[in-house]
C-alpha cells in the first residue's frame, strides 16, 4: 500500500487549506483523486458505512473508502452524522479549513456546516438552480435536456440552494445514457472543483446567489419508476430508458421474467391500426421494434432476467416473438 506522499509527484507538496472530504460512490472518487494528485492537503475522508452489494450480498466498502485506503488516508464511516457529538469532535481534531462534499449521500447538519472557517463546498451535477436534489443527471436526461454541467457551491442548510462559486457546462450527446453521462460529469466535476477551490482560496472568485425564479427539482429515482409504459410517446419512453440506464434500469416483464432495456431509439412513425396497440411487436428483424402511444421504439440492447445482455432482435428470436405479439399484455 502506498502512502499519500508516494502517490504525489515531487513538486506537488501539500499546501494551502486543510481539507476534509465527504464522498461515497465512484462519482466522488474523481474529485478526491484530483485533490490528492494536485497536492491539496486532504487530512481525512468521511464516507458511508460498508454495505452488502452484488449477487452474493457481500459486505463491500464504498469506492471512496477503497481509494482512500490505497492512499493511506484516514477514513471514518459514521452511521449517522446528525446529533452525533463524537463524530463532530473527531472532525474538530482534523481541524479542516474547508470541507469538500461530493455525492456523500446525506445532508450535512448545521453544526458541521458551521465547523470549517472557509465553509463547506459541494460539487453538484447540474447547472443550478436547475435540478436541485438527489438525481440531477437522471432527470436532465428524462426531460430531454441537451445541456447540463457542474456547479460548485457553498453549502447552506437548504438543499442545493447555496451561492455558486463556479459552473462548468457540458453538452449531452444525443443517445447518451445516465451511466455514460455520469462518468463524464465526474471528470468535469473534478476539474471544476479544483478551479473553484483555488479561486475561493485566492479570493479571485466571488460566490453568486442562485436565481430562485429558475429553480427546478430532481427527486430521487426509485426502482418502481423503471416499468415501461408503452402508451407514452416513443421519444418519451426512450428518454426514460436513457435516464435509468444502467441503474436502476427500465424494464417490462415477459412471462414473469423481467426484461431490462439498456438502450433504445425512438422512431417517428404515425400510429396506425396496422401497428396494433401500444406494446405490440412491430418487427423482429433486422431490429426489434415495438409500438408506443405515438411512434415506435427500437430496443437496441436488452437483458432477459438471468441471461446476458444482447440485442433486442437476438432476445426476440430466442423468445419466438413475432410481429403482432403484444408485450403490454404480459407486463405486471
Amino acid at each position: 500500500m502506498r502512502s499519500p506522499a508516494e502517490t504525489r509527484r515531487p513538486q506537488e507538496i501539500p499546501t494551502g487549506w486543510r481539507i476534509v472530504f465527504f464522498g461515497t460512490p465512484e462519482f466522488a472518487v474523481a474529485s478526491l483523486r484530483a485533490l490528492v494528485e494536485a497536492g491539496e492537503n486532504v487530512v481525512g475522508v468521511v464516507t458511508q458505512p460498508d454495505k452488502p452489494a452484488g449477487r452474493g450480498r457481500r459486505t463491500t466498502a464504498p469506492p471512496v473508502k477503497q481509494y482512500s485506503l490505497q492512499l493511506g488516508l484516514p477514513v471514518i464511516q459514521p452511521q449517522k452524522i446528525r446529533n452525533n457529538p463524537e463524530f463532530v469532535a473527531l472532525l474538530r481534531r482534523w481541524a479542516p479549513d474547508v470541507i469538500v462534499v461530493v455525492a456523500y449521500g446525506k445532508i450535512l447538519p448545521p453544526d458541521i456546516l458551521a465547523l470549517p472557517p472557509h465553509g463547506c463546498i459541494n460539487v453538484h451535477a447540474s447547472l443550478l438552480p436547475r435540478y436541485r436534489g438527489a438525481a440531477p443527471i437522471q432527470w436532465a436526461l428524462i426531460r430531454g435536456e441537451t445541456r447540463t454541467g457542474i456547479s460548485v457551491m457553498l453549502m447552506t442548510e437548504e438543499m442545493d440552494a447555496g451561492p455558486v462559486l463556479l459552473q462548468c457546462p457540458l453538452t449531452i450527446e444525443p443517445e447518451e445514457t445516465y451511466g455514460e453521462l455520469e462518468k463524464r460529469l465526474a471528470e468535469l466535476g473534478a476539474t471544476c472543483l479544483l478551479r473553484a477551490l483555488r479561486g475561493w482560496r485566492a479570493a479571485t472568485i466571488q460566490a453568486q446567489p442562485q436565481d430562485t425564479t429558475q429553480v427546478t427539482f430532481a427527486p430521487p429515482i426509485t426502482k418502481d419508476m423503471g416499468q415501461i409504459d408503452w402508451s407514452r410517446p416513443a421519444e418519451e419512453v426512450a428518454r426514460w430508458i436513457r435516464g435509468l440506464s444502467p441503474n436502476p434500469g427500465a424494464y417490462f416483464t415477459w412471462e414473469g421474467k423481467r426484461v431490462k432495456v439498456y438502450r433504445a431509439r425512438a422512431h417517428e412513425k404515425t400510429a396506425s391500426p396496422s401497428l396494433g396497440p401500444a406494446g405490440t411487436v412491430v418487427s423482429v428483424e433486422p431490429t426489434l421494434m415495438v409500438a408506443c402511444g405515438r411512434g415506435v421504439l427500437e430496443l437496441v440492447e436488452v437483458q432477459l432476467e438471468g441471461r446476458r445482455r444482447a440485442s433486442g432482435s437476438e432476445v426476440a428470436r430466442g423468445l419466438r416473438w413475432r410481429p403482432g405479439q403484444e408485450l403490454a399484455e404480459t407486463s405486471t
